[in-house]
């Protein structure tokens, strides 16, 4: 088996809304074709357009090579060996950030593939499964424009996982920093209305995690305020200060009680060896297109046992990387929950409409996959809808 052809497609939803800051907006699918008529899929999690440049860009020289050039004619069962292959041959291109990003795409689809190929489901080529359900938390951002409105939604949201059957849910809790959602910019003292909001409504046993994307100007800051949180049994607090700031982190790492969490931007094991080291966090979160697809992803588990540390897999974008979040966690004992949007709690049509197997969440777990590759079914016809959506804003 041979591969003919890696296809890009951008997709952009067509509610998008520039004052948005959320990546679920648009999103980057790769398809791997062969000569014998199996495709694998992937998607990531970065600029869609940019992402397609790495991987269709044409190549002078043998170390800054575009990812699709490298694949043609490769046998595509052979993936990890495919993926030092592309890491290496793209090395001038960057080692990091934009190019891993998009190999992570092609990489998922391989697995997707030889799955698919040799009628197995991905995980049984990671490791033994060791558990018949993966504990999903509900990850809430409402798209609102007022902090009165943003509370009440995330109290009411949260209330509404638990009834649908969750067991945790994450608190998307941005009040400035880089990602302030929909111009809402208020004090941080303001995080424990929130706080305490959710959890008297969802009750003690109710796992709650927060994430606050950066949004702390420094560990002082960010120590301050987190003080007043301590009491309400928070499973971690996610990336509080600048991504850069691994001194930082490690000071509120270890200057306070709540356990840190972070990763979701970093590329490759490399990254992940430097923020444990110095940001000192407890829990890591590779999000699985973006640190390289589910071989590097795999890497970074190790590194995680390792140095005794969970592992809670970030994901913002549709079905297909939950679907490669679920074989991750279903073979690593150090995956405690793996992130999960509904489909019916958030405005994006991508997530809802893209990935039409969703598997259903049964006593707040979601099943161990059995079908062959990812087992996900796209959509074709809404991600053509999705595809002119984007040819519409850049062709």
């Amino acid at each position: 088996m041979k591969i003919v052809d890696v296809r890009c497609h951008v997709l952009l939803d067509p509610g998008y809304q520039v004052g948005a800051t959320s990546s679920a907006q648009d999103d980057l699918v790769v398809e791997i074709l062969t000569d014998e008529g199996i495709t694998g899929i992937g998607e990531t999690d970065m600029n869609p357009w940019i992402g397609r440049a790495c991987i269709e860009a044409p190549s002078t020289h043998s170390m800054g090579l575009g990812l699709r050039a490298m694949l043609l004619g490769e046998d595509p069962l052979q993936v990890e060996r495919l993926w030092d292959r592309l890491y290496h041959g793209s090395a001038m291109n960057g080692r990091r950030g934009a190019v891993i990003h998009a190999l992570g795409a092609i990489d998922t689809a391989l697995h997707d593939l030889r799955g698919k190929a040799l009628g197995r489901p991905c995980h049984s080529f990671l490791g033994e499964v060791i558990t018949d359900g993966i504990a999903p938390y509900a990850s809430l951002l409402p798209d609102v424009t007022s902090f009165d409105h943003y509370r009440d939604s995330l109290i009411a949201w949260a209330r509404d996982a638990k009834r649908r059957g969750f067991t945790a849910a994450k608190l998307e809790m941005i009040l400035g920093g880089p990602y302030a959602h929909m111009g809402i910019r208020e004090p941080w003292s303001r995080g424990i209305e929130i706080l305490t909001g959710v959890r008297e409504a969802v009750g003690p046993d109710f796992t709650l995690m927060v994430d606050v994307a950066y949004g702390f100007a420094g560990a002082d800051e960010c120590l301050r305020t987190v003080a007043d949180w301590q009491e309400l049994g928070l499973c971690f607090l996610e990336t509080p200060v600048p991504s850069d700031d691994l001194d930082g982190l490690g000071r509120v790492s270890t200057e306070q009680g709540i356990p840190t969490a972070s990763g979701e931007w970093l590329a490759t094991r490399f990254e992940f060896d430097e923020l444990v080291t110095r940001g000192r966090v407890a829990v890591v979160q590779p999000d699985i297109g973006r640190v390289g697809g589910l071989t590097e992803a795999m890497r970074v588990c190790q590194l995680a046992r390792a140095r005794g540390l969970r592992v809670v897999p970030h994901l913002w974008n549709t079905g297909i990387s939950v679907a490669a979040a679920t074989h991750l966690a279903a073979v690593t004992s150090e995956c405690p929950f793996i992130e999960y949007l509904p489909p019916d709690l958030t405005e994006s049509a991508l997530r809802r409409d893209l990935v039409t197997s969703d598997a259903p969440l049964a006593d707040g777990r979601l099943p161990v996959p059995m079908r062959p590759g990812l087992g996900v079914e796209i959509d074709w016809d809404a991600l053509e809808r999705f595809e002119r959506a984007a040819a519409a804003v850049a062709p």
